[in-house]
């Protein structure tokens, strides 16, 4: 399969699989996707309308309250953000704290489930 192939297949990928693309290449080849994020920035212009719907589709998750069960909601945030435990803290402990933003409805909908599931109150905000 040549480059211009992987290319095609990507633009017809959903944001949800995009994501989900991403997270493997990461754990795959040990590498972060921030890293890369000044290339993706300066390519979006001419993406055209995949881009145009990923930017409408822009989400926040906001923690407004982490429930009885505030260690695990700790825990789950330092697996989603990829933070230290002290960083995550300090985001539960200082409300309403954004855990993550710019993210696709399905990401920002995965993420509140989670923590949702640990107990806290969340907000997704567009």
């Amino acid at each position: 399969m040549g480059k211009e192939e992987i290319l095609q297949e990507i633009e017809d990928m959903t944001v949800k699989d995009l994501a989900d693309l991403v997270e493997m290449i990461e754990e795959r080849f040990n590498v972060s996707a921030a890293a890369m994020a000044p290339v993706a920035v300066a390519a979006a212009p001419g993406a055209g309308s995949g881009a145009e719907e990923a930017a409408a589709e822009s989400f926040k998750v906001v923690l407004t309250n982490p429930g009885q069960k505030k260690i695990q909601v700790i825990k789950e945030i330092k697996e989603i953000t990829g933070k230290g435990l002290k960083e995550c803290k300090d985001l539960v402990d200082n409300l309403p704290a954004t855990i993550k933003e710019g993210v696709g409805l399905d990401e920002a909908t995965g993420i509140k489930d989670k923590l949702e599931a640990a107990g806290a109150e969340v907000g997704l905000e567009q």
